[in-house]
């Protein structure tokens, strides 16, 4: 019998990630940890895709609905509040199975965050002044010219994770260290799940938009909105929240929601996929394939009595 690894279970954004991890869960007593930078937020539940409240109670589920939409979350948290949930997922004899498709998040867990400088006030007005006149696009351009490995996981509509990656180059003068400071100690196994077929993707996230749509995603906005949140929050500007909410503030067109926010969902998916296939160690599985979640089942199994798995 090998140590009980912990299990991330990634992928890019409508691959499939969640219908795969309720299939682990009737072969194997795990625990979903959510690694979801939107599922953390409560009343977000259309735009995210998040699991229904009856299907979290078939199956343990933490980091979904733990923080309000006026509230930041950020990787140092997720690192500690993942970490602990580990150690009791491992202490009541249940797997950690990690889902999601939030890169840094699963990045930091592993490797440790890097050491980097405190805010600075001055340089952060600085790069707010210029973002008011040329926009964020022209500051995640020159990030991705300082940084490129920073500004390909940064979406060009996250002004607050531009604003502080660019502080951080700028302070230190250098790109800094991508690991630092403690990470997992423990064997991780990592699996992915994703359509052989990049278009079949595309198609798929198509179809998930229009179905977020149909199912409340503007009325879910307005609700938000008509609470006096700042549509600056990080919460939402998220992807389908930021087009939603241009869309009832009489910005775009309906027909400009629908293009905006199946290109932008297209557009994380692509940077999902790119952080992934940077890494060797990721096993994948063809999620277009009805025996995705056994086959990732088969891989869990066989890491935990400590045999190869047939991928």
């Amino acid at each position: 019998m090998g140590e009980t690894p912990v299990v991330f279970l990634m992928g890019p954004t409508g691959a499939g990630k969640t219908a795969a991890a309720f299939a682990i869960s009737a072969r194997l007593p795990v625990e979903v940890i959510s690694v979801d930078a939107a599922q953390i937020y409560r009343h977000l539940d259309v735009g995210t895709a998040k699991p229904s409240r009856a299907e979290r109670r078939t199956v343990p589920h933490h980091l979904v609905d733990i923080c309000h939409v006026s509230q930041t979350y950020s990787a140092a948290h997720f690192v500690a509040d993942a970490g602990a949930l580990i150690g009791a997922c491992l202490r009541r004899g249940h797997i950690p199975l990690l889902v999601g498709g939030t890169s840094f998040y699963f990045h930091a867990l592993e490797h440790g965050l890097p050491q980097t400088p405190p805010a600075d006030p001055v340089l952060r007005q600085q790069l707010a002044d210029r973002a008011a006149q040329e926009g964020w696009a022209a500051l995640h351009a020159e990030l991705r010219a300082r940084d490129p490995q920073a500004a390909a996981r940064i979406a060009p509509t996250d002004p607050q994770r531009i604003q502080r990656a660019l502080e951080i180059v700028l302070t230190q003068g250098r790109i800094p260290p991508r690991s630092a400071g403690k990470g997992l100690s423990r064997r991780i196994l990592k699996l992915a799940v994703a359509p052989a077929d990049r278009a079949v993707l595309h198609q798929r996230l198509g179809v998930r938009f229009r179905r977020m749509l149909a199912r409340g995603l503007l009325e879910e906005t307005a609700w938000l909105l008509e609470q006096g949140l700042d549509p600056g929050l990080p919460a939402l500007r998220l992807v389908g929240y930021r087009q939603a909410g241009e869309y009832l503030r009489n910005k775009i067109q309906y027909n400009e929601l629908v293009e905006q926010g199946v290109a932008a969902t297209r557009q994380l998916a692509k940077r999902q996929l790119t952080w992934l296939r940077g890494d060797p160690e990721v096993c994948w599985f063809d999620s277009t394939k009805c025996d995705v979640g056994p086959l990732c089942a088969d891989s869990i199994e066989a890491a935990v009595v400590g045999r190869d798995a047939k991928y």
